[in-house]
């Protein structure tokens, strides 16, 4: 088979149940950026977000000879995986405070811009690693990852309206600890 790139998804899952190397190389294009991203959010560690796309990849490739076509969206079923994957790495290292994964500086703006940004991204991180582990799943999801209610609610194993609860009390509970660091992101310590 060839390499074409506009096969759905559930034709490429069924090209790599008969180990076809360029299905997997397509279905890593399509979907490896998504869910490292989501991973680096919900875990602040873009080497674990590595380690967590990879175990949704390889869950992918152990499965796809069950796959059922049109059954659930590979997104949203791969989404899921990662989010389980980040949720345990959360659990076994709760004790430790995430750290958001600042950006390399960048050239481009002045050093007190670059400064700037990479102390509000950090505060912001801390934030949100503050929320509640499902709190800041359905955040990540929603705002970060850009999933519909629809999508986001299927990755987390909820129903619609408990991820619009799960987001209200995020969003409460982001402005509110922002708010209680005004001073900090304004530059004002």
């Amino acid at each position: 088979m060839g390499d074409r790139g506009d096969e759905d998804d559930d034709a490429l899952v069924a090209r790599v149940a008969h180990g076809d190397a360029a299905a997997c190389r397509l279905l890593l294009a399509r979907h490896l950026g998504p869910v490292h991203g989501f991973a680096t959010r919900v875990l602040g560690d873009a080497m674990e977000a590595e380690d967590v796309a990879q175990e949704a990849f390889v869950a992918l490739w152990r499965r796809a000879a069950g796959w059922r076509a049109g059954e659930a969206r590979l997104s949203t079923w791969l989404h899921r995986v990662a989010k389980n994957a980040c949720i345990d790495r959360l659990r076994r290292h709760r004790e430790s405070a995430l750290e958001a994964a600042g950006d390399p500086a960048d050239a481009a703006p002045g050093p007190d811009a670059a400064l700037v940004r990479d102390d509000t991204a950090r505060i912001v991180g801390q934030a949100i690693a503050a929320l509640p582990e499902r709190q800041r799943l359905a955040l990540v999801l929603a705002h970060y990852q850009e999933l519909g209610n629809i999508e986001a609610a299927a990755v987390m194993e909820v129903s619609i309206e408990a991820l619009e609860s799960l987001l209200a009390r995020a969003r409460r509970g982001l402005r509110a600890e922002l708010a209680n660091r005004r001073a900090e992101l304004l530059g004002e310590r």
